[in-house]
């Protein structure tokens, strides 16, 4: 008995459990509206801001105002009517009542209830960021920001520069006055210039040209180097050898800058370096 028992049990069949992973079930946010509905405000650009400016409200031979859609590609003609809902001719219906788009003294607000001339302005009219752009405090903090952190890393990389290179870069802004002037002079301009003009100074800075050029200023000045009266020839002033002839058309120490990166260059930049300290 107890061996048939042990077959029995042998044969029973185990049935498999499947354990089900509970479903988690993502929340999907309303994607966020492509138009928002707003008071807007438009301005022109530049720096004048006439007593009244109007821009074209509808197509004419003389001022087109066509918007080119990409999906059927087709010129849709433009029309600003007060009582349509779409600023496409051929949307509208029945007789349209033509608005027209003023400026006063350089700006133009349209209130939220008026979408179709909103539309019309942040849209399809050509005239945007030509004669005219939205006006948006969101991006233009933005664009501020961009600016002063530009101006920060400028003013950051004057008070650390090196002072050769500080006269370098400061030697492109004012000329030969930098050779009379002081350390302290040269830093305080710097600074003075990283702060006027952040991104010439980043880009001087970051240029290997300026330090070199600014080496062959000073040779010149401290009589190890000399140039010819036409500004066409550089020679050693201790024996008068040539060093370099100077191409056409270009300025003499942007060209002694460029021979001093070549394999003879390099060997006379040394001895000129060595010189000068």
């Amino acid at each position: 008995m107890a061996k048939k028992a042990t077959k029995a049990a042998e044969n029973v069949e185990v049935a498999t459990q499947t354990i089900e992973k509970p479903v988690i079930k993502k929340t999907i946010q309303p994607a966020k509206p492509s138009w928002e509905i707003k008071d807007r405000t438009y301005v022109l650009r530049g720096e004048k801001s006439p007593i009244t400016y109007t821009i074209p409200a509808r197509h004419s031979a003389r001022f087109p105002l066509l918007w080119f859609d990409e999906k059927t590609g087709e010129q849709k003609e433009l029309r600003y009517a007060t009582n349509q809902n779409s600023v496409f001719v051929e949307e509208q219906k029945g007789e349209a009542t033509l608005g027209h788009i003023i400026f006063l003294d350089g700006t133009l607000t349209v209130s939220k209830k008026n979408q179709n001339l909103q539309k019309m302005l942040s849209l399809y009219h050509p005239a945007k960021n030509i004669k005219y752009t939205e006006f948006d405090p969101a991006e233009i903090a933005i664009d501020e920001l961009e600016d002063l952190e530009v101006t920060i890393n400028a003013l950051n990389m004057a008070r650390e520069m090196d002072i050769d290179l500080a006269e370098a870069v400061l030697r492109v802004e004012i000329g030969s006055k930098v050779s009379s002037m002081s350390s302290k002079e040269i830093r305080r301009d710097l600074i003075l210039f990283a702060q006027r003009n952040a991104d010439l100074f980043i880009d001087l800075a970051n240029d290997d040209n300026v330090q070199l050029r600014n080496l062959a200023i000073n040779a010149t000045e401290a009589g190890i180097i000399s140039i010819s009266q036409d500004q066409r020839t550089f020679t050693w002033a201790s024996n008068g050898r040539k060093l370099i002839n100077v191409p056409f058309d270009e300025n003499p120490y942007s060209a002694m800058a460029a021979f001093f990166k070549t394999d003879e260059g390099v060997e006379i930049y040394k001895s000129i370096e060595k010189k000068l300290s």
